[in-house]
């Protein structure tokens, strides 16, 4: 098992942002975490990434708590955009090479012709789908063993987001790599799932196997989503 949280509940202030929650994440495998803005995606995510810290309840990365030193070891897309205007791409791309060790520039060049990227392109002067498009280059040009997206195709063009889902999976490291997707647009992701969580909030309130779904409830993960929420 790569990481793990235990009934783990987080608060801002007087409210839960997560209430008792409890997941696994097992090496080689992409899973879903599902649920609507505000349902407590974020916080899950920044809890495995070490970036905020829990009331009750433990965060595990490969059998150790999860504190801020863990920040070199998972790569951690936030659904934030926050970069340096004044670079350009190549520029980022350095700055980011210097930053975490496992970087891979040889990479990095292969997902910016991938992502239709110019080098030279100043960031001030991206749109919103080009900015949304070189995080993603960012996040998967490093080889952690854990990759947290925290929507990732937030701002893409349909037609862009699943050309983008279907070359994942030429970027991704299966034998040694975990990929956790927080999204509430299921469709996009579906087809690479192999197992999704659905948080409502702040609570865990249905897990599943994506294939042993299909093959024993003849449901995709769309309709085991509403069916979950909706009883």
């Amino acid at each position: 098992m790569v990481a793990e949280m235990k009934n783990v509940s987080k608060r801002y202030g007087r409210d839960y942002a997560l209430k008792s929650v409890s997941l696994q994440l097992h090496k080689g495998k992409i899973y879903g975490l599902l649920g609507p803005n505000g349902s407590g995606k974020s916080t899950t995510l920044k809890l495995l990434a070490g970036l905020v810290e829990p009331q009750a309840g433990s965060v595990i990365y490969k059998d150790k708590k999860v504190n801020k030193r863990i920040a070199p070891k998972v790569a951690y897309l936030s659904e934030l955009d926050i970069f340096y205007n004044a670079f350009n791409v190549e520029k980022m791309i350095s700055f980011y090479a210097t930053q975490f060790p496992d970087f891979s520039l040889e990479r990095a060049d292969e997902l910016l012709t991938f992502m239709g990227l110019e080098k030279q392109k100043k960031l001030k002067h991206l749109s919103k789908g080009s900015r949304g498009r070189l995080k993603l280059v960012l996040a998967l040009s490093r080889e952690p063993e854990l990759i947290l997206l925290d929507e990732p195709f937030s701002g893409l063009d349909p037609m862009v987001r699943e050309s983008i889902v279907k070359g994942l999976l030429s970027y991704l490291d299966f034998e040694n790599q975990t990929v956790l997707i927080a999204t509430h647009e299921v469709d996009e992701i579906e087809s690479i799932l192999d197992e999704a969580y659905v948080l409502a909030d702040g609570k865990i309130i249905g897990h599943c196997e994506v294939e042993i779904l299909r093959e024993e409830q003849g449901l995709s993960v769309l309709e085991w989503l509403k069916k979950t929420t909706q009883s």
